[in-house]
């Protein structure tokens, strides 16, 4: 079986909601997966090397050839990616994964802040996943406003390092956090007006931990196999 790589087949849809998402391997190998939320079914994958635009840009458009009409698209915050869906999908709504923007936020803050602004914005960021409706909304975007009017100074605060001539920001995780935050958030409260588009690529994660869990009970498996692996398992996940 692992001689050859099975075509993959899924049961044709009318309307999908894709999680895409990209996890990688031993050996430089990387899975990009399109799959539909709904049915549970991959759309279309990848193996390859990384996340790059014209490969992204092309298995989109390559989906939208084959006649499969996307009512929404999750993802995170890659930027290969998110071109990628404003290029081939302009239309389309995106969502991106508040789990993601709150994990990205909690390593750059760490678990405890040693600043006031540090400590308030991680616990904006950790109030994202109660979020559920139209006022919640409102109210959470409120209070990330004050925050930033009360602390714009303090994330705008430079230093400047005498061996190299240059200034930096002083605050920089906190900074950086708050912008992760700012340039998502006109994608983040999409499932708000539609409730099939899911608003974390959970599902994708555990999917992905479940095949690395089978896959490491065959870790004597050349490079091309693990790909012949991976390609076996997606096909019969399909058939389920």
């Amino acid at each position: 079986m692992l001689a050859k790589a099975p075509q993959l087949s899924y049961s044709q849809n009318k309307e999908v909601y894709l999680l895409i998402d990209a996890t990688y391997f031993s050996n430089e190998i990387c899975l990009v997966v399109f799959r539909d939320d709904v049915f549970k079914q991959t759309q279309l994958y990848r193996i390859t090397d990384g996340e790059h635009f014209e490969e992204l840009r092309e298995d989109l458009q390559n989906i939208l050839d084959l006649g499969v009409k996307i009512g929404g698209i999750t993802c995170d915050g890659d930027k290969s990616l998110i071109k990628a869906i404003r290029k081939v999908c302009p239309k389309v709504p995106m969502q991106r994964c508040l789990v993601h923007i709150q994990r990205m936020c909690k390593i750059w803050l760490s678990a405890h802040p040693k600043t006031r602004a540090g400590f308030e914005l991680r616990e904006i960021a950790c109030k994202l996943h109660f979020i559920d409706c139209e006022s919640k909304k409102q109210y959470w975007i409120r209070e990330l406003v004050d925050w930033f009017e009360q602390h714009k100074e303090f994330i705008n605060e430079k230093s400047y390092n005498e061996e190299t001539g240059r200034y930096w920001y002083t605050h920089k995780m906190v900074r950086r956090s708050f912008s992760v935050i700012k340039k998502a958030l006109p994608n983040m409260f999409t499932f708000l007006q539609n409730p099939k588009i899911p608003k974390t690529t959970n599902g994708l994660e555990s999917f992905f931990g479940h095949l690395k869990g089978n896959l490491n009970i065959h870790r004597g498996l050349t490079k091309s196999r693990r790909k012949k692996f991976i390609q076996w398992y997606l096909f019969y996940k399909n058939q389920k």
